[in-house]
């Protein structure tokens, strides 16, 4: 009888039966898996997204009634605040946001202009800021809800040159900075709403190479492995584990953290 018990509170811990969860990219290669995960612990799922993207992930998935889908472009502050008002009403109003959206020009060290490195930074930066903003007020009027943002590795360490020979260009600097920025918004936004029941964490992906990558540069999936402890890049659904983990009942008193999925690559 405890046995059975122990194992009842253990779903129920990590079940999202009844929730509502909005996942800004969605469509991408990671928000994806995780879409498909949070529907499999019961949640009801909105993916939001530029354009048709997000529709055509949720015509693509029948087998999850309670997929919906969005478009919205997160860089418009105005159509943020739009999206929030017309959605965030009643049972609408969601439980958990996760915010995968981020901004990279691709562009060599030397090349960036001054536009390139603000418009991506608003992309990835001003956009999580604004959005994560905007709903997390909306879950105010619930008392709780939960928020996962999206930073990396590199916004913690550089990158190696070494892993990125030609024809691959190394990772941005652009990019890393506006994930180290995300950082530390996790924190200020962790404090600022703990005590109206909203927690906000974030995780660090380490290297998650989509499958057109993996097969077109296997020699730089090698180099990349090499720089894991664990001999390996990651799986899209060990990234969606771990925000299942964060939207859980299970994560109930952990917020301000930035958890890295990364096989150990930030470790030495």
């Amino acid at each position: 009888m405890h046995k059975v018990a122990a194992m009842n509170n253990l779903f129920e811990l990590f079940s999202l039966e009844g929730k509502t969860i909005w996942v800004a990219g969605g469509a991408g290669y990671l928000g994806q898996a995780t879409v498909k995960m949070l529907l499999g612990a019961g949640a009801r799922v909105l993916s939001i997204d530029l354009a048709d993207r997000a529709e055509q992930f949720a015509k693509s998935t029948p087998e999850y009634p309670l997929h919906a889908a969005a478009s919205l472009d997160v860089r418009d502050e105005n159509a943020i605040k739009q999206f929030v008002q017309e959605n965030a009403v009643g049972p609408g109003t969601p439980h958990g946001l996760v915010i995968l959206t981020f901004g990279s020009t691709a562009k060599n060290f030397e090349d960036l202009s001054a536009k390139d490195f603000d418009e991506v930074n608003h992309a990835g930066l001003t956009a999580t800021f604004l959005l994560a903003r905007e709903v997390g007020m909306a879950m105010e009027k619930n008392g709780k809800g939960s928020i996962v943002l999206f930073s990396s590795m590199y916004g913690s360490v550089s990158p190696d040159p070494r892993v990125y020979e030609a024809p691959m260009n190394i990772n941005p600097i652009e990019y890393g900075v506006g994930k180290a920025g995300i950082g530390q918004m996790t924190k200020y936004m962790a404090v600022y709403w703990a005590k109206k029941g909203i927690r906000c964490n974030c995780l660090s992906p380490g290297p998650f190479p989509n499958p057109g990558v993996q097969q077109k540069n296997p020699a730089f999936i090698e180099r990349l492995a090499y720089k894991v402890p664990m001999g390996r890049v990651g799986r899209q659904e060990e990234i969606a584990g771990a925000v299942l983990f964060f939207l859980s009942d299970a994560a109930s008193y952990i917020t301000g953290q930035n958890l890295f999925v990364d096989g150990g690559w930030t470790s030495w």
